[in-house]
């Protein structure tokens, strides 16, 4: 499907989503994907909090709101469910940020991949815990500065790497995952029909960058989910029928251009004199 080709129709509209919110563009483009036979299920997070807000919701498609570590436990259900009821052409829709999948998610993820449920996870990846103030997570880049890493006396920001969720996710030998990034629609939409089509669980992680949390323009998100691939900081990898590929970046961008486009890596800039 070439983005040409997406739906008219909007599944997720009329959030409270900051300006640039890169997690709100990764759902439109899914749902559009996916389409209206889908059910939604998501966690605590950024994006529960600025699409179901009572009496609205933003959806336009079922939206199951769960506790914090259990987005995977209650997809596993409504898939149980809608197959006990002899309704398994509706697609499910697991929804997470960084926190809720790779770090208090993780436990009911393993276990529904290693289920082998049909069903889509997808990991909205902002690299922190945005909902509440910008802590680190698990997918922390090393060197960034949050909330909890902050620069200063004794202290330099993240001091570890960020975990690899698609090697952990693909060790679970399930048909399909992918990392993709907003920065790339026509890539992710592909990736995106894929795992529509996986015999079973299929994982998404893709990344979304965030203006209040990254520190940068509103203006800049798309491109800096383009720098983020060019500068090696993020791959476009897929994991299909036990075969890794990995996109090849032509022309790579220096780093210390994407770093210089984000408070949060500017101590970084600092230290190495400019040089990245």
């Amino acid at each position: 499907m070439r983005i040409e080709e997406l739906r008219e129709e909007e599944f997720v509209c009329g959030s409270f989503a900051c300006a640039g919110c890169g997690a709100i563009l990764a759902v439109r483009l899914a749902l559009k994907v996916l389409g209206p036979e889908t059910v939604v299920v998501t966690t605590p997070s950024c994006l529960l909090g600025v699409t179901t807000f009572y009496p609205q919701l933003a959806f336009k498609v079922p939206c199951v709101n769960v506790p914090f570590p259990a987005t995977a436990a209650a997809v596993s259900g409504l898939v149980a469910g809608l197959r006990r009821k002899g309704r398994e052409n509706v697609r499910v829709l697991g929804i997470a940020g960084d926190g809720g999948t790779v770090d208090i998610g993780l436990q009911a993820l393993s276990g529904a991949l290693e289920r082998g449920d049909r069903f889509i996870f997808l990991c909205y990846d902002n690299e922190a815990y945005m909902n509440t103030g910008g802590q680190r997570s698990g997918s922390t880049p090393l060197g960034a500065s949050t909330a909890t890493t902050p620069v200063g006396r004794g202290a330099k920001g993240e001091d570890r790497p960020k975990k690899d969720m698609l090697r952990i996710v693909a060790a679970h030998n399930i048909p399909y995952a992918a990392s993709a990034s907003i920065g790339y629609p026509a890539d992710y939409i592909r990736k995106l029909e894929k795992a529509v089509k996986a015999g079973g669980p299929a994982y998404i992680q893709v990344l979304t960058p965030c203006p209040p949390g990254w520190g940068y323009r509103s203006d800049l998100t798309v491109h800096l989910a383009r720098l983020a691939v060019q500068a090696g900081q993020w791959a476009l990898a897929e994991y299909e029928e036990g075969a890794w590929r990995v996109k090849e970046v032509s022309n790579p961008r220096p780093v210390r251009e994407y770093w210089a486009l984000q408070k949060r890596f500017a101590h970084l800039l600092q230290e190495s004199g400019g040089e990245g």
